[in-house]
């Protein structure tokens, strides 16, 4: 669709802006959050992750790792919900702060991505909410994102047909104005986390 192609531009133009402006900033956290993880408990600092991209192709998703090794070997792939137990202490900071999802740039870049839509879903977990919400595999019309209306205007324990009401939202009213504001939302709420428990 011709509105959507500001996308690739906006996010590249933004990524590399950012990075600029906020250098020392970024170096900071991309040197300390590595050492904090493996200093924390001794595992792997990255997580790879099936998700599904646009129009439901599967790609790996990159994050800093915030839960303890092989976390669903036991109970297998379920939606990771507030004051989960599998959550290390590093981890619960960087959630909190939305910093375990810097490594997903790599995502951006690779075009996987973008800056802002629907957060990409995991087949099993896509599969099981589209039997129960049959309008859910819209949300696969466009690139999945890091920040979006759902992460804004619902919460962490917003279920997932709620936040499908605000990603049909976004595809129908998406714009670079949109994406713009999105961004800047979603980094304040992170932000507030930090300091304001819900």
């Amino acid at each position: 669709m011709v509105r959507r192609r500001y996308k690739r531009p906006f996010d590249l133009a933004f990524l590399v802006l950012s990075h600029l402006l906020l250098l020392p900033i970024w170096a900071a956290l991309w040197a300390l959050i590595p050492l904090a993880i493996k200093l924390g408990d001794g595992g792997p600092v990255f997580y790879t992750q099936t998700r599904l991209g646009l129009n439901g192709k599967p790609f790996n998703i990159i994050k800093f790792r915030t839960m303890i090794e092989d976390a669903e070997s036991e109970v297998g792939p379920v939606w990771a919900s507030k004051g989960d137990a599998r959550v290390t202490a590093v981890g619960r900071v960087l959630r909190r702060a939305g910093l375990d999802e810097m490594p997903q740039v790599i995502n951006i870049l690779k075009g996987d991505i973008s800056l802002v839509g629907p957060r990409p879903e995991r087949p099993v977990l896509a599969e099981r909410f589209s039997a129960k919400i049959p309008d859910f595999p819209r949300r696969l019309s466009v690139k999945p994102g890091i920040a979006g209306l759902a992460q804004v205007r619902g919460k962490y324990s917003t279920n997932p047909r709620n936040k499908l009401r605000y990603d049909l939202l976004y595809i129908r009213r998406m714009s670079p104005w949109m994406d713009f504001k999105l961004v800047f939302l979603s980094t304040w709420v992170a932000l507030s986390r930090l300091f304001v428990r819900s």
